[in-house]
């Protein structure tokens, strides 16, 4: 069932949709940088053009904002909704496959196309920005000066974090396309609530509350880069946020789904 899943899901258009938007990013702060190089830092964070390590970083912290918010949650939120919608989804169930195992595949497929696309940011950067400057040591904003290996190896440990950091958005889209025929609708649910967090994450009025929201600890992985030694508390706290939102949301979508009439 996940092997003709995997292939049913890899194969759609809208993943390479997904996949070419999140990897075209790294290659346009390439082409950017390489053809009008900044003076002094960038983005906020450390110069772009000393290190092609330096690109993938940026990438991530760019683009797990919001990009990637919106490819995970097409990949969520498309899984189920999408058979229901072509009418599919009736004659999927009809064979003797149970519901549980249908949703735990699509799941299964959807998280590891998030993975992917989270990968392909770093992967991409590094190449792209390798080639285009070169590779050398990592220099922090600290004036900390991390060694190729080591940058490499914080950077893995980086895009595995924004990985989970977009587990909220998944879950939630996912139960939605569990609920829905709509897959536009599963789709910008999961983009909305990534949209809502960031905006009352930034409400100074809220931010007693502001620990509750899924986007509160999403940079929490810079301070591999941009602190003085490894301080992975807010990475922890991050980790440990996305946990309940994760249980609460696929609860909801496999206790709909099991009592949804699909075959009617």
């Amino acid at each position: 069932m996940i092997g003709v899943e995997a292939r049913k899901q890899v194969w759609r258009l809208r993943t390479y949709v997904g996949l070419a938007l999140v990897a075209v990013i790294p290659v346009v702060f390439t082409v950017a940088f390489k053809v009008n190089p900044p003076h002094g830092s960038a983005l906020g964070l450390f110069d772009l053009t000393a290190s092609g390590i330096n690109i993938p970083i940026a990438a991530l912290a760019g683009e797990s904002a919001f990009l990637l918010i919106v490819v995970v949650s097409l990949f969520a939120g498309d899984s189920v909704s999408s058979e229901a919608g072509w009418g599919s989804l009736r004659y999927l169930l009809v064979r003797p496959i149970s519901r549980n195992r249908l949703l735990g595949s699509k799941l299964l497929i959807a998280a590891a196309l998030a993975v992917v696309a989270t990968f392909a940011v770093s992967a991409v950067g590094l190449a792209v920005g390798t080639v285009a400057f070169g590779w050398h040591p990592v220099t922090t904003p600290t004036l900390t000066t991390v060694s190729q290996t080591g940058a490499v190896g914080r950077l893995a440990l980086a895009t595995l974090y924004v990985a989970w950091s977009q587990a909220a958005y998944l879950a939630f889209a996912f139960m939605l396309s569990t609920m829905t025929d709509s897959a536009f609708g599963a789709v910008a649910g999961g983009v909305g609530v990534g949209v809502v967090s960031q905006i009352l994450n930034n409400i100074s009025a809220l931010n007693g509350t502001s620990y509750i929201y899924p986007t509160h600890y999403v940079d929490a992985w810079q301070s591999l880069f941009f602190q003085h030694g490894w301080r992975t508390s807010g990475m922890l706290n991050g980790i440990v946020l996305q946990v309940p939102y994760v249980v609460v949301f696929l609860a909801l979508g496999w206790w709909w789904f099991n009592r949804k009439d699909v075959l009617s």
